[in-house]
């Protein structure tokens, strides 16, 4: 007997559009959420159960368009999807569960990152909302915001690293290098407040370690 089922009747991730196709006004928009997923990877390397999106479409309702973050984390989801992954994040493919984490970094053009998206994110039900101003900052608004999703309305976190404990992680910033640019970053940081190093970190201190015991890395 034929069995109805009106989830195959709504459109896949694959003909869906994967952004709302608007261009990002500046690099850090792209660097940073990078970087988050770079110290993930490496953090989580051994965890299928989270993704990451960057600049990636969020389809939450049948015939209602993408809400498009610099990045966003989910969890209880499968890290990869298919050979070539995933081109949008579309929630009736993913069991209903939304991201636990939605990141903006605010642009040169604004692009109601304090009203319009908090709206947006919590009626999809992202627990965090995480806003970051590198370059230009608002009047009356920090560097960095962290607002957590309580009885449908966000509440802003205090301190300078944000722990989480729904994602057993911390958010904050300091400065640093990727991809040999110094400036402040955001980053990932444990309970004790000790931030996560990045991939390029482990490899240098790994290097340092081999030239104090004599070895040459060009050698192996």
């Amino acid at each position: 007997m034929f069995k109805y089922n009106p989830l195959d009747c709504l459109p896949s991730s694959a003909e869906l559009p994967d952004s709302d196709n608007t261009p990002v006004d500046n690099e850090l928009q792209i660097l940073i959420p990078n970087l988050l997923l770079a110290i993930l990877a490496s953090i989580w390397q051994n965890r299928d159960d989270w993704f990451f999106g960057i600049n990636m479409g969020i389809y939450h309702t049948p015939n209602i368009g993408a809400i498009v973050p610099d990045g966003f984390l989910s969890l209880g989801v499968e890290r990869f999807v298919g050979e070539n992954g995933r081109s949008s994040y579309v929630l009736w493919e993913e069991e209903g569960i939304p991201p636990i984490l939605a990141l903006e970094v605010v642009s040169q053009t604004y692009n109601g990152e304090y009203e319009q998206k908090k709206i947006d994110y919590a009626e999809l039900g992202i627990l965090y909302y995480v806003i970051y101003a590198p370059t230009r900052l608002r009047r009356k608004r920090q560097r960095l915001e962290v607002y957590r999703l309580v009885e449908g309305k966000y509440i802003l976190q205090t301190g300078d690293k944000i722990w989480m404990p729904e994602i057993a992680l911390g958010i904050g910033r300091e400065q640093g290098t990727y991809q040999g640019r110094m400036r402040e970053w955001l980053y990932w940081y444990d309970e004790d407040g000790n931030r996560y190093s990045t991939p390029e970190e482990q490899l240098q201190n790994l290097l340092a370690r081999l030239q104090q015991q004599g070895i040459d890395p060009n050698t192996l």
